[in-house]
């Protein structure tokens, strides 16, 4: 059977060394597994350079955008129990997104808005097929007023509530389902999974996806008594790292208005690693059943029907979309040798703004999960690169 070399996992190892003795990371770990046992665990470099806190294995980290997938399970749990369909209608549950308009002028600097033809759908919400998009980070006229009227669903936005209620009144970039873009479809998500659970998004998924996971430190805030464990937020520049955030001072170490489905969690790379374990096992781990079979199928499998590049998105973060679809929630590896990334077809998983990442390999049974506290994440090809030490570590053994 297919194992880690030793030589494989060092050389990974003696990579991750060398972006933090660059400073271009303050910090990196890698869990990873194969078949569902741990090979590599390590953490190198600091939590938090400046008070000489070392980056270890049950440090707390703001996972942003990896908090889609969990959002995105919120939402199948409900599906499969009959509170939300796929294709209903996203002002079902939100009425204020019953009279949406698209820009006609795009990304460009000007706002033609005009009536949508069809309406937003939860399936759009999950595949970013919606024509939501971010402010932050963005150029043109509807990205601007996103930054204007707060709706890039920041910690202290305003309840979801009101904050989606203000999204419905900016146009869409796009008719909804006719382009891929990325944006604040999964916060979105969130306040739908709101009204069709009729809890708070905090408290729905605390008692149906971390509880019942013992994901015990994955949330969106940190309690004072894990401040300690708290990692810094950097952004890398030219110079070094410049720290942004000390553990402390973190919005998220204090009361979080905003329940961001996009983007609000904090975790440790265990937490992650179960619940990206529960997808790869077909939604159950250790006895505990999250998501049918069926269910993590679906999610997993590509729902566009072609990738993300013909779907005008040709590159994304530091890669190509060449090869890659998106399936609820997930990306989806669906031609390999079109992919810029060494990977497998069916390889699925997500990243975050400040560089981590994880990947699911289901046809080699592999988990992987990288965290690091870097902004932006396209400064380094660190996913790619850790891909390819990864394919090259795995090597042909004998079974005992």
């Amino acid at each position: 059977m297919t194992g880690f070399s030793n030589a494989g996992l060092d050389e990974i190892r003696g990579w991750m060394r060398g972006y933090v003795d660059s400073k271009k990371l303050p910090g990196a770990l890698l869990l990873l597994a194969l078949r569902g046992e741990i090979a590599l665990f390590d953490a190198y470099g600091w939590r938090w350079i400046e008070a000489d806190k070392p980056f270890e294995r049950d440090t707390i980290v703001r996972i942003h955008s990896m908090t889609k997938p969990v959002t995105a399970v919120a939402a199948l749990i409900l599906l499969e129990e009959g509170a939300l369909g796929l294709d209903d209608p996203v002002s079902r549950f939100i009425p204020s997104f019953a009279s949406l308009t698209a820009n006609r002028c795009g990304i460009e600097d000007r706002i033609e808005p005009v009536p949508v033809e069809r309406p937003m759908t939860v399936r759009h919400l999950l595949t970013h097929t919606s024509g939501l998009t971010y402010g932050e980070g963005n150029l043109g006229a509807v990205a601007r007023m996103y930054e204007e009227r707060r709706t890039d669903f920041g910690t202290d936005d305003g309840p979801l509530s009101e904050v989606v209620d203000r999204l419905a009144e900016i146009p869409l970039l796009f008719e909804p389902g006719t382009a891929w873009n990325y944006g604040v479809s999964t916060d979105v998500l969130g306040r739908v999974v709101e009204i069709a659970s009729g809890l708070p998004l905090d408290r729905f998924m605390q008692e149906r996806i971390l509880d019942p996971l013992g994901l015990a430190d994955t949330a969106f805030h940190v309690p004072r008594e894990k401040v300690d464990r708290f990692a810094a937020l950097y952004q890398a520049t030219d110079g070094g790292l410049r720290l942004l955030e000390t553990p402390a001072g973190s919005p998220q170490a204090g009361d979080v208005i905003t329940l961001s489905g996009g983007g609000g969690l904090v975790s440790t790379a265990l937490d992650y690693f179960r619940f990206a374990e529960v997808l790869r096992q077909g939604g159950a781990i250790g006895g505990v059943r999250v998501l049918d079979e069926s269910t993590v199928r679906l999610m997993t499998s590509d729902q566009l029907g072609q990738d993300l590049a013909a779907l005008g998105q040709p590159t994304f973060n530091e890669t190509t979309t060449a090869g890659v679809g998106f399936g609820l929630g997930v990306s989806v590896v669906l031609d390999p040798s079109r992919s810029a990334w060494r990977s497998t077809r069916g390889e699925f998983g997500w990243g975050g703004y400040a560089s981590t990442a994880f990947w699911v390999d289901p046809a080699q049974e592999i988990t992987a999960i990288f965290l690091t506290q870097a902004l932006p994440s396209d400064r380094y090809p660190i996913r790619g690169e850790l891909r390819a030490l990864v394919a090259d570590a795995l090597s042909a053994t004998v079974s005992p």
